[in-house]
This record gives structure tokens, sequence and C-alpha cells, in this order.
């Protein structure tokens, strides 16, 4: 994990570009997840006949499909951990951007769908802890 900070102006900027990766990211967990599923159901039907002709190359498309939803929802969320940006919860979108405010570092925290930036929590506090941005964040700048 990176130990960069952000400013509120620096995360609010970076905004449109992680919204991208983790829309990415999303998709590929979901196609993944149908794929899944799919495998799952034929596994099931095969069990219940006690066997049965499987046209292997739609298989194989599908689980090849699956193989490269992966591959773009990690390295999505791998650009998004190098930038230095925290993925909290990548079904709801939810990211924090370290900040640091009077000596110590908290979490600017957004959520897919909000306009911008406007809510913090402590680090041991989460998403249940959220609070409003206030002055003190809105003018706080980077630490040298």
């Amino acid at each position: 994990m990176s130990d960069r900070t952000f400013t509120l102006d620096e995360a609010q900027s970076l905004l449109p570009v992680l919204e991208s990766l983790l829309r990415a990211a999303i998709s590929g967990k979901k196609l993944m997840e149908e794929v899944e599923a799919e495998m799952q159901a034929l596994q099931h039907r095969i069990f219940l006949n006690g066997g049965t002709h499987v046209d292997i190359v739609p298989v194989a498309r599908r689980k090849a499909e699956r193989a490269k939803a992966e591959q773009r929802a990690k390295d999505a969320l791998a650009e998004i951990d190098s930038i230095g940006v925290q993925v909290k919860d990548i079904d709801i979108g939810l990211l924090d951007f370290p900040c640091e405010l009077e000596g110590r570092v908290v979490l600017l925290c957004w959520k897919m769908g909000e306009d911008s930036i406007t809510h913090w929590h402590g680090t041991d506090e989460g998403f249940a802890g959220r609070k409003r941005i206030d002055e003190r964040i809105a003018r706080s700048k980077r630490a040298n």
C-alpha cells in the first residue's frame, strides 16, 4: 500500500479516471460471476443427468472470456492501487483517499454515483463513520 496522501482538490481531480477504472473492474467482476453461475448450472445439469453431452467449444469460449474479464478487473484494481487510492468495496464502488489532516492521516471517502467527494472518516471508522467535509479538510494542503 502506498504512503501517498491527497489534498481534496487532488483527489477530486482523479475521480473521472478512477471512476472509469472502477467501472472496468466492476464489469469484469460481473462477467466473472455470470460465467461462474453458468458453469455451476452446467455441472449441476451433468450431475442430475448422470452425465450428458457437452459442446466443449462454447464452454471453453466462456471460460476464456472469464479469464480475460478477471485480468481486466485485476489490472484496473492494480492501477487504482498504484495511484495510492484504496478500494474499500468494489460492489458499491467505494474508494478512500488518504489525506493528512492536522498531523494525522484520515480518509476522504467517495462512493460511485456521488458527484464529488463530500465525506471523510478516520482510518479506524469506516464508511459508517463518514462525516461531511469541513473547512479543515477543504483547506488542507499537502505535507512536505
